[in-house]
């Protein structure tokens, strides 16, 4: 959350070790979203209403600039699930240091029938235009997944509303629900209450059949205080995502000094529980994004908030190079293993004539499937051709990060992929072929790309923010100053580096 000038970060944390339990909320502040310091745990179990842990939840101010959080305790060895809040002990700290979690906790206990060990990770709380709260709660009905909708007049007592805000059939468990309005015009982000006739919401929630995130827009009915996507939008695992890759548990807030809606996700390690327990650390949160609505109205666009580049430090730029196939060009006079990098792809109107037909079997397959069949390495008609990333010298591993397009009857068919199979020589790590299809107009016969590199993690964003994709990946060779950044095309057509720049990025503070 954002309060009096200072960015709060709340976070899910094991002060005991670098694998899962014992979980408490830790907290970090920031000025600038970049540079952070890191205080005491805000919540820890203490009471019988978290005696076996402090589970996700959500901050929201209240009138009068008060913040409160709302949280999942954990009441038994069964996992028994309560919602309990907590206010800061001292307003006038300018760092809310402590909270109280007052003894009328908790607030939301699951009613008789109920699954109470999927029942959690309450979110921010928005005003309807009857003076009533409202919050929504992850969960499940055997295997469909719902997201429970509870009110309240004073942020004290909370009534189940007899339906849900919304509900799907065959998508198990739902988590770390998140629901917020967008504006159909502009990039401005909303306070999470506001409502009316020119704004779309969205409804994420995390899989937990799956481990990822899907997001859907649509209409939110405030007379029936129900959900309803659009018919664009598909619930479950065939719907939209925030992030192709490694990302999950993610939260939005809306940032009010900057009117913008800012969006983190968590990525866990893709290496083994023992590399873990060496390295004495586990997960990262992602850099932060700003979200908005496409100008299609069909999707939203993320990118990464502009406080990052005051971390860019040298700069290498490109422009006009033809890559023909099977051209590697190398991007020297950078910090490879610690990047920023953007590059706009141009090729010939012929060339989308000459791209490889989208095989009629794969509609049955999603992006990361396909992009397993046809990697970087794999001959095209337009690319693949993109970025290696993380790489050796000699291309032992690398970490591609690349475009495809198909032609699919009269209209063609863009694959984004984040390639990890031959990102590492270590055994034992999970190396996906992640990827995502982008929704592209080709008329400028234009591709862009932004890569975020940073040691053991790729962050991509393609075509401006369009879709996303967020790799783990551990190296053993390109490593530090051992790590190399090329450009390539392995497409039959040949493609233009319209512009490229790449920046070293320096260290934030983190003390």
């Amino acid at each position: 959350m954002y309060y009096n000038g200072v960015y709060h970060l709340f976070y899910q944390y094991n002060p005991k070790g670098a694998v899962w339990g014992n979980i408490v909320w830790a907290h970090s502040v920031s000025t600038d979203l970049i540079n952070w310091t890191p205080l005491d745990p805000t919540i820890f179990p203490s009471k019988p209403f978290d005696k076996y842990g402090c589970w996700s939840g959500s901050a929201t101010v209240l009138p009068g600039n008060r913040p409160v959080i709302l949280y999942t305790g954990i009441v038994d060895q069964n996992n028994t699930q309560v919602q309990n809040y907590a206010v800061p002990a001292n307003l006038s700290d300018p760092y809310l240091r402590e909270w109280v979690k007052p003894d009328n906790n908790p607030l939301i206990v699951p009613q008789a029938g109920e699954n109470k060990t999927a029942f959690r990770d309450p979110t921010t709380a928005w005003l309807g235009r009857d003076g009533r709260w409202r919050i929504l709660l992850g969960g499940k009905r055997k295997h469909r997944g719902v997201a429970f909708l509870y009110r309240s007049r004073d942020f004290l007592r909370w009534t189940k509303a007899k339906h849900p805000l919304h509900t799907a059939a065959g998508t198990g468990n739902w988590e770390c629900p998140d629901f917020y309005p967008v504006p159909k015009q502009g990039s401005n982000g909303l306070d999470t209450s506001v409502l009316g006739p020119n704004v779309k919401h969205v409804l994420k929630v995390s899989l937990d059949v799956t481990r990822y995130e899907y997001y859907t827009l649509g209409s939110y009915d405030t007379d029936k205080d129900r959900y309803i996507p659009d018919d664009t939008s598909r619930d479950g695992w065939n719907g939209l995502r925030y992030d192709y890759g490694n990302f999950y548990a993610s939260k939005s807030f809306f940032d009010h000094s900057k009117n913008r809606r800012i969006l983190w996700g968590w990525a866990n390690e893709s290496d083994t529980a023992y590399d873990d327990v060496t390295k004495g650390w586990a997960g990262i949160q992602l850099i932060p994004r700003v979200i908005t609505l496409d100008p299609n109205g069909k999707q939203l666009l993320q990118w990464p908030i502009p406080e990052l580049e005051s971390l860019r430090g040298e700069n290498v730029h490109l422009s006009g190079q033809v890559l023909k196939k099977g051209d590697v060009v190398e991007v020297t006079g950078i910090t490879a293993a610690q990047a920023d990098v953007e590059v706009t792809f141009s090729f010939a109107a012929s060339s989308l004539d000459l791209a490889e037909q989208f095989d009629p079997a794969w509609k049955t397959l999603d992006a990361q499937d396909v992009c397993g069949r046809r990697g970087s390495t794999v001959e095209g008609g337009l690319g693949p051709f993109g970025l290696l990333t993380l790489a050796s010298e000699n291309l032992e591993e690398y970490t591609p990060v690349f475009f495809r397009v198909f032609k699919a009857g009269y209209q063609h068919v863009v694959l984004m992929c984040s390639d990890a199979r031959s990102s590492s020589l270590m055994d034992g790590l999970y190396t996906p072929s992640f990827a995502g299809f982008v929704d592209v107009d080709l008329t400028d016969k234009k591709l862009s790309l932004r890569s975020l590199i940073d040691h053991s993690v790729v962050e991509s964003f393609g075509a401006r923010g369009k879709t996303c994709i967020s790799s783990r990946v551990y190296p053993t060779l390109a490593v530090s100053d051992k790590a190399h950044l090329y450009v390539f095309n392995n497409g039959t057509e040949a493609v233009k580096i319209e512009t490229l720049d790449a920046w070293s990025m320096n260290r934030p503070r983190m003390n």
